[in-house]
């Protein structure tokens, strides 16, 4: 084995010393396992551009039952979806989190529900989908996700919804099979068929506003460019972690 390539770790960590101050400590409290997951690697894999290689803020997750978040929705308890969220809050403050994102849209209507009783401050996905469709100069945003996010105030009104019908085949597929893991063929075909509908009525761009939609849609396949809420989230939260952290040499 080499000895040199031991060396130019320690020589990494040596820069990294160097730093002034180290990367803020980002907190996710995540609800369904498929988008905080995407969520979560994004934030480590793109932080090296950052902060140097294999360097990346240090990053907590908590996440309760999905079943228990589903729950109360199930059951319109937004009162109750906000008590969980501010209990991972809490659990991720007694870790040392310094600020808290949720890679879960359709949770956020509860937030304002808790922020004020936060131990820690949160980041807003709707906000870090609005700062970027506001960056590429999109006029008109079509928005799809769950039916309880899109039926909700979480997004401007003027983000053009989904119909009634495509609300209901939308959750199915997420609910039913991406936040399971189950990816095929024909959700894409769906999703296509739909932003091809909003495209027609003018839209400009895609929030994908759940956060397994990036799972199966992105650039590449949709009739409309995409605003992806979970990426877009994951930089944000880099962006507030590392400002005025030096890239280690």
């Amino acid at each position: 084995m080499q000895r040199p390539r031991a060396g130019r770790v320690a020589d990494t960590g040596a820069a990294r010393d160097t730093w002034g101050m180290k990367p803020l400590h980002i907190g996710i409290a995540a609800c369904s396992a498929e988008g905080a997951a995407l969520c979560y690697r994004t934030i480590c894999t793109e932080a090296p551009a950052i902060l140097g290689t294999h360097d990346h803020p240090e990053v907590t997750v908590h996440t309760p039952s999905l079943g228990e978040y589903m729950d109360h929705i199930y059951r319109g308890d937004w009162p109750a979806v906000g008590e969980m969220m501010l209990a991972s809050a809490g659990k991720l403050a007694r870790v040392g989190a310094d600020f808290v994102i949720c890679p879960d849209n359709t949770i956020h209507q509860a937030l304002p529900l808790i922020e004020a009783r936060s131990p820690l401050p949160w980041l807003h996905i709707a906000s870090c989908v609005a700062d970027e469709a506001t960056a590429r100069g999109f006029r008109k945003i079509a928005l799809t996700g769950t039916k309880w996010l899109v039926g909700s105030a979480v997004y401007p009104a003027d983000y053009l919804r989904p119909t009634t019908e495509e609300r209901e085949e939308i959750n199915r597929i997420i609910m039913d099979e991406l936040v399971r893991g189950i990816f095929r063929p024909e959700q894409v075909a769906y999703f296509q068929k739909v932003i091809a509908r909003l495209k027609a009525e003018g839209c400009d761009a895609v929030a994908l506003s759940c956060t397994e939609i990036p799972l199966i849609i992105n650039d590449q396949n949709s009739p409309l460019p995409t605003l992806d809420s979970t990426r877009l989230l994951a930089r944000a939260a880099l962006k507030r972690a590392t400002e005025g952290v030096k890239k280690a040499a």
